[in-house]
C-alpha cells in the first residue's frame, strides 16, 4: 500500500539534483560514445575498446572506498562538483586534441583513467545525496525517478553524440563540456543537507566500515553482488562499436542508438516504478528481472537485425532497472545516514567492477571468441549466476517488502 506522504511533491533541491544528474550524465555519455568510436577508428582493436573500460575501472577500484569516507565527512555537493569538473576538463582536452589533429590512442587511454577517477567521486556522492533530499517514505519513488533520469541521459547522450559525431569528434566533446558546466551550476544550487556528518576517527576500520556493514547484511550483500556478476558477465557495451559496424552494418548513428536502447527500456520501466512502487515479493521479482536480462543479452548476441537488436537491448535495460531500484532502495533504507557515503562507495565499487571490468571482459574474450561469442558466453553466465544466487542468498529470494 502506498502511503500519502510518499506522494507529496519533491523538494526544490531534489529537482535541482535531477537536473544536474540529467545534464552531467548526458554529457558523459556523449563523451564516451565519441571516445569509443574514435579509438576504434584509430586502432581497429577490440582489445583497445576493452582497455578503455579497464582503465576507467582501475582508479575507480582504488579510489571509491576512500571517496566514500570523504563523502561522509564533507559537503557532498562539493564532492559531486569536483567529479563533474574533472569530466569537463577531459571533454575540453579531447575537443582541443581532436580539433588540432593530435588525438591518439595513448591520450584517449590516459583520459579514460581521469574519467574513472571522476566517477570514483561521483557515484557515492550521488547515491548518498538522495536520501537527504527526500522524506523516507518518498525514497522508493525518488530512487526510481533518479534512476529514470539517469536513463534519460543514457538515451539522449549516446544518440545525440552519435549523430553529432558526423560533424567531428571535437564538436561532440565541445557540447559535452557546455552541458557539464550547466550541471555544475545546478549542483551549486542544491541546498546543503542538515544531516550530521561522520565524526568517527579516521582508521582502517572506519575506511572499510562500509564493507563490514554490507557483509553483515546478507540481503544487501546478495543484491549488490548479484548485480555485479550479472552485468560483469552480460555487459556488451564495449563491443557495440563492433556490432554497429561489422555485424549490423551501420555507422556512428547506429552505435548511438544501440547505446541508447537499454536506457530507453530502463526509462519506461523507471517512470512506471516512480508512479507504481513495487509491492510484495521484491526478492523474487529481482531474480526474475536478472534472468530476463540474461535472456535479452542472448537474443542480442544472436541477432543480425538492427530493430531486433535494439528491442533486445531495450528489454535488457528495462529488466536491469527493476533490479537497480530494488537494490538501491534496500541498501539506502537500511543504512544510517552517517554511513551512507561509505556504504554507497561499496555499492559504487561493485557497479564500477560490473561496468568497466565487464567492458574489459567483453573486449578480451572477443579477441578469442569474436564479438558474438563473447556476448553469448556472457548471457549464459548471467543465467547461471542467477540460479546460483537463489541458493546462496535465500533471504534475498524471500524478501517481501522494500522497506522491511
Amino acid at each position: 500500500m502506498v502511503s500519502p506522504e510518499s506522494l507529496l511533491p519533491f523538494s526544490a533541491s531534489f529537482r535541482r539534483f535531477l537536473w544536474a544528474r540529467l545534464l552531467g550524465n548526458a554529457a558523459l555519455q556523449m563523451l564516451l560514445v565519441a571516445l569509443g568510436w574514435q579509438i576504434y577508428d584509430l586502432t581497429n582493436s577490440a582489445w583497445d575498446l576493452g582497455l578503455v573500460g579497464l582503465l576507467q575501472f582501475v582508479p575507480a577500484l582504488a579510489l571509491t572506498i576512500p571517496a566514500g569516507q570523504l563523502v561522509d565527512r564533507v559537503d557532498r555537493r562539493k564532492v559531486l562538483a569536483g567529479a563533474i569538473a574533472i569530466q569537463a576538463a577531459v571533454a575540453i582536452v579531447l575537443a582541443w586534441a581532436s580539433f588540432g589533429g593530435w588525438s591518439g590512442r595513448d591520450l584517449i587511454l590516459g583520459l579514460a583513467m581521469a574519467i574513472g577517477t571522476s566517477r570514483a567521486l561521483q557515484m557515492p556522492a550521488q547515491q548518498a545525496m538522495v536520501p537527504s533530499l527526500v522524506a523516507l517514505a518518498q525514497l522508493p519513488r525518488a530512487t526510481a525517478l533518479s534512476s529514470a533520469v539517469m536513463k534519460m541521459a543514457v538515451i539522449g547522450g549516446p544518440a545525440l553524440g552519435g549523430f553529432i559525431y558526423v560533424a567531428g569528434a571535437e564538436v561532440v566533446y565541445g557540447i559535452a563540456a557546455i552541458l557539464l558546466a550547466a550541471s555544475l551550476a545546478f549542483v551549486f544550487a542544491i541546498e546543503r543537507s542538515a544531516a550530521p556528518m561522520s565524526r568517527e576517527a579516521i582508521s582502517w576500520a572506519s575506511v572499510f566500515a562500509g564493507f563490514a556493514f554490507v557483509w553483515r547484511h546478507k540481503v544487501a550483500l546478495g543484491a549488490i553482488s548479484l548485480d555485479l556478476f550479472a552485468v560483469l558477465l552480460g555487459g556488451a557495451t564495449a563491443l557495440l562499436p563492433i556490432f554497429a559496424r561489422d555485424v549490423l552494418h551501420t555507422g556512428p548513428w547506429g552505435l548511438g542508438l544501440l547505446r541508447s536502447a537499454p536506457a530507453a527500456g530502463a526509462l519506461l520501466v523507471g517512470i512506471w516504478l516512480a508512479r507504481h512502487p513495487l509491492g510484495g515479493r521484491v526478492g523474487r521479482t529481482m531474480f526474475l528481472a536478472v534472468a530476463i536480462y540474461g535472456l535479452a543479452i542472448l537474443v542480442f548476441g544472436l541477432s543480425h537485425s538492427f530493430p531486433l537488436s535494439l528491442l533486445a537491448l531495450a528489454v535488457s535495460g528495462g529488466a536491469d532497472m527493476v533490479s537497480v531500484v530494488i537494490r538501491l532502495t534496500i541498501v539506502q533504507v537500511e543504512t544510517p545516514d552517517h554511513m551512507r557515503g561509505r556504504v554507497s562507495a561499496v555499492n559504487s565499487t561493485f557497479i564500477g567492477a560490473s561496468n568497466e571490468l565487464g567492458e574489459f571482459r567483453a573486449g578480451a574474450t572477443a579477441e578469442y571468441l569474436g564479438a558474438v561469442g563473447s556476448v553469448l558466453l556472457g548471457g549464459l553466465g548471467t543465467l547461471a549466476v542467477t540460479a546460483l544466487w537463489v541458493r546462496l542468498f535465500p533471504a534475498l529470494a524471500r524478501r517481501d517488502r522494500l522497506t522491511a
